[in-house]
């Protein structure tokens, strides 16, 4: 199982799938998505911190600097 850091919160997030799975029959979940902000940015987040992320306007990487403090 392959593991990226957050790009909010820093914790290291497990990523299922792909060839590290394929013979094992793990049935391990992700644990966050890569995401392409507005501002034409992309960061990779675990679910916490995308539900941390406001909605009342469009994302950018100002909202994923903030995350971490």
């Amino acid at each position: 199982m392959a593991r990226q850091p957050c790009d909010g919160c820093g914790k290291q997030v497990s990523i299922a799938g792909g060839i590290a799975n394929l013979w094992t029959l793990e049935k391990d979940t992700t644990g966050g998505i890569e995401l392409e902000l507005a501002d034409g940015t992309e960061h990779f987040l675990c679910f916490e911190c995308i539900e941390r992320l406001p909605d009342d306007h469009d994302v950018t990487a100002d909202d994923v600097a903030a995350l971490s403090e």
